[in-house]
């Protein structure tokens, strides 16, 4: 199964919108470098253009890449099969899924427009080889890691 990246996203600050850069080059350990999270335990965050197509269509709102902050906005892939443990293989990077939104105890302030989607719908991975992801990239959902 293949997906494609719509929006390489990345913002100085923690708790702003991320601007769409085109491009960005994902380390190893690191995450995506120039980014806020980069070096936090959830270095890269992903979300999935369908959910936030959805809360659009609900709320008649549009909601440009990075405006929950997401590092990658991606599409095309069967979110039932985005695991934790899962590999994908993006650009040229390598990332593993560690976690599947965010834990329920811990608040979660940022919000665009009134919504938030990163806390349940937000996929956050680990850097496990470095390269660059550009717009428009492929996305290969990898067999479990031996």
């Amino acid at each position: 199964m293949k997906g494609r990246v719509i929006a390489v996203c990345r913002g100085k600050e923690k708790g702003k919108p991320k601007e769409d850069v085109r491009s960005g080059f994902f380390e190893e350990g690191l995450g995506l470098v120039g980014d806020a999270h980069a070096g936090t335990e959830k270095q890269v965050s992903i979300l999935a253009k369908e959910t936030v197509d959805q809360l659009a269509k609900r709320t008649g709102l549009s909601f440009p890449p990075g405006a929950f902050a997401e590092n990658l906005l991606i599409e095309g892939l069967d979110q039932s099969q985005l695991l934790p443990a899962r590999c994908l293989k993006i650009g040229k990077a390598v990332l593993q899924i560690r976690q599947i939104g965010k834990e329920p105890g811990i608040p979660h302030s940022y919000h665009y427009r009134g919504h938030s989607l990163l806390p349940h719908f937000g996929i956050f991975a680990r850097v496990l080889e470095s390269g660059l992801v550009k717009n428009g990239d492929e996305i290969e959902l990898l067999t479990f890691p031996s």
